[in-house]
């Protein structure tokens, strides 16, 4: 590798790695940025001669893993372990449903038949099925839910295709590998099957390692959740009516209740109200048209279960579709009797809406995975402490015997970035804050000539300052929302001298090296919003317990966050920049220095004239205020 530079740090976690893998612990350790923490976890993995199982957060980072960094650190070992990249159902083409869609001829505009025209010209070069291998059909068009299968509507073995099937293909060679590297989710859908006595992959690992680690308690969380969707019931619906008109065309009362069924499900939509919610449950399950139309809707599926009971036997597909009404009703039978230590809420978008029983904490049911799997754990990530304390996430993850290590990043922030922490700034809770905020960045920004990611905390601050920074300087401004987030960061790398304005998905992830990227502005201490339905049920349980919710809970929570969003300014030993936090509290409440206890040690300066020579390059040095 160009540049390579032997770190402390990255030897100390590989010996950190290799000390857990053979001795089937538990390590938990915070790698901070430039630690090259892939690299110190792939070597042990390679030379470890064991079943090893690798997961990270996003399927694009999945897919740099496997297809970049493991064939390099492989080959500087000359090793020959067998590798495999596993990805969910929904990320293969299912050759058997491509053909019911081409069958049926229904889809609801042209340019779905154009991209499922190029689906099936791509199905017949294709070896692998992924369907990241095809770019010229989005990934969030509607086809592919047509043409790709779930849990629920896969006929497995059952099925004429089962011997070509992509997803069976994937399956047996992570079966047959040493290393499998996987995503979350996909880890998480394993280990939550495991539990109900299926899972695949768990049992066949001798080793476990969960990347970015940060967001494992809240992944955790869905999937340890109970959803009834109409997503659920309209993807179901289809694939009925497709299966009917095969198997059961001289059933047309199928077809009248699936149109009964409709139309409870968007009777039920109506009576909760506007989109957009994100509620308690209870708030509205008791509203008379609330349960009149869930009462409708139960009477539909009975009724719909009845007539399929007596289809079913017609075909495979006609009896996936009964045995998944049958789920589905379960599903919304389980809303009347939540289990204990459980929040229920809803949420409702434009035709839709969910609603969820999500356990209030994920410690239990994961602590009793990881017991019935003994292997060697190890998760890591830049940001899991707060301060020098790895209590929280150890707490919500259940993690009482785990071995921690915190490793500092090798870069030098003390030369190479300043804190700003702009005097005179509002409350963030004041009306004219972000007015203030926008009125504060433009200096820094001109002074960085553009460069600068701003980071916001929700879209309404996002959109105010978009609005408010129009015409204010010459440097282009890329807006979160205007195109695909690979896009824009593409296009800001390629600017040089660009103005980036994004919220949540811009804070972590996003690598950009170099000078295109020298400042990085946030608008507020990134807190979770109070009244989330599950937030505010968690910060209850605590309350109930004699615990400081603020404290124990939300502090933490944001104070990784914005380690997240700090982790953006430094990608490597040569970058310089700018970091502007622009709350106040951080120097006007006793919690702040928790905060900034908890970022890479810069010099800190309230003063403007401090970042100007900064960015000039005249400041030779910089003192806290």
């Amino acid at each position: 590798m160009d540049g390579f530079q032997a770190r402390p740090q990255q030897q100390a976690m590989l010996k950190a790695v290799q000390t857990v893998m053979k001795t089937q612990g538990t390590a938990v350790i915070e790698a901070g940025t430039g630690v090259g923490k892939t690299f110190a976890y792939l070597a042990p993995a390679l030379l470890c001669d064991e079943r090893v199982i690798i997961s990270t957060g996003s399927k694009t980072l999945q897919d740099q893993l496997y297809h970049k960094d493991l064939p390099l650190v492989r080959k500087a070992l000359k090793s020959a372990v067998k590798t495999a990249l596993l990805k969910g159902r929904a990320n293969y083409l299912c050759l058997h449903r491509l053909q019911a869609t081409v069958d049926e001829g229904r889809l609801p505009d042209r340019k779905s038949v154009t991209w499922l025209h190029r689906i099936r010209d791509w199905s017949e070069l294709t070896s692998k099925g992924d369907i990241a291998e095809l770019s010229a059909v989005p990934h969030d068009a509607e086809i592919w839910g047509r043409v790709t299968s779930n849990t629920e509507n896969c006929l497995g073995a059952d099925c004429g295709d089962y011997q070509e099937c992509y997803v069976v293909k994937a399956r047996r060679a992570a079966q047959e590998a040493d290393i499998v590297v996987v995503n979350h989710h996909l880890f998480f859908a394993d280990m939550a099957l495991k539990e109900e006595g299926f899972g695949e992959l768990l049992p066949l690992a001798n080793v476990v390692v969960l990347d970015e680690a940060h967001q494992l308690p809240e992944i955790a969380s869905t999937f340890f959740s109970d959803t009834f969707s109409s997503r659920q019931l309209h993807d179901w619906k289809r694939d009925t009516v497709v299966e009917a008109l095969e198997g059961a065309s001289d059933m047309p009362q199928i077809r009248e209740f699936l149109d009964r069924l409709e139309k409870a499900v968007m009777d039920l939509r109506l009576a909760m109200d506007t989109p957009g919610q994100r509620a308690p449950w209870v708030r509205i399950s008791s509203q008379p048209a609330i349960v009149k139309y869930m009462e409708e809707l139960e009477t539909c599926m009975k009724d719909l279960a009845a007539l399929l009971e007596h289809a079913a036997e017609r075909s495979k597909g006609l009896q996936s579709c009964y045995e998944r009404l049958l789920e589905q009703q379960a599903r919304l039978g389980r809303l009347h009797n939540p289990p204990p230590d459980t929040v229920q809420w809803f949420e409702t978008f434009t035709r839709g809406f969910a609603i969820t029983t999500t356990p209030l904490d994920v410690a239990v049911p994961f602590k009793k995975c990881m017991d019935e799997l003994p292997c060697s754990w190890i998760m890591t990530s830049a940001t899991l402490a707060v301060g020098q304390s790895f209590e929280h996430f150890n707490q919500r993850m259940g993690l009482d015997t785990a071995t921690t290590l915190q490793l500092d990043s090798p870069f030098d922030y003390w030369h190479n970035s300043l804190l700003y922490l702009p005097a005179g700034l509002p409350e963030p809770q004041d009306a004219d804050f972000v007015s203030a905020l926008v009125e504060a960045a433009i200096p820094v920004i001109k002074a960085c000539g553009g460069r600068t990611f701003m980071l916001f905390t929700s879209y309404r601050a996002l959109n105010e300052a978009a609005e408010l920074l129009q015409d204010r300087f010459e440097y282009p401004l890329l807006i979160q929302g205007e195109s695909p987030q690979r896009d824009m960061i593409e296009r800001f790398r390629e600017l040089g001298n660009a103005v980036l304005l994004g919220t949540a998905s811009f804070w972590e992830g996003v690598d950009v090296r170099g000078e295109a990227l020298s400042c990085v502005i946030i608008d507020k201490l990134p807190f979770a919003a109070p009244n989330d339905p599950v937030m505010e049920a968690r910060l209850d349980s605590i309350r109930k317990r004699g615990g400081n919710p603020f404290g124990e809970y939300q502090i933490p929570q944001a104070v990784i966050t914005l380690k997240q969003g700090v982790g953006r300014l430094i990608r490597d030993q040569q970058d310089r920049g700018v970091l502007m936090i622009c709350d106040v509290r951080l120097r006007t409440r006793s919690y702040g220095k928790t905060f900034l206890d908890s970022l890479p040690r810069m010099p800190r300066t309230q003063k403007l004239d401090i970042v100007e020579r900064f960015f000039a390059g005249n400041l030779n040095e910089t003192t806290s205020p």
